[in-house]
């Protein structure tokens, strides 16, 4: 008798049963050949999919450093153009 099933696929068109190998085949894909032989690619992919949760913490607190970086370079910036070792001429009077 037939029966309906649900299948996956990734971003080449490739079938796959679950939706994780379908991620996995496109992470992989993504990373490329990595390796001598057989590609590393599929199993670093499993990896980064099963510690997706501490990966995207990690993403977050990269980029909160990144601001805090730029916050601090604004802030020398803004020092560096107040600085008092230039020296400011009186003004002339006009006429």
């Amino acid at each position: 008798m037939a029966h309906t099933g649900t299948g996956f696929f990734d971003r080449k068109g490739n079938f796959f049963k679950t939706a994780r190998d379908a991620t996995v085949s496109d992470l992989a894909g993504l990373l490329g050949q990595i390796g001598e032989g057989e590609s590393l690619a599929p199993g670093i992919a499993y990896m980064l999919l099963e510690r997706r949760a501490e990966i995207e913490r990690l993403f977050a607190e990269h980029d909160r450093m990144l601001e805090e970086e730029a916050a601090v370079k604004a802030a020398r910036e803004a020092a560096a153009l107040d600085n008092d070792n230039v020296a400011k001429l009186p003004s002339r009077p006009v006429g």
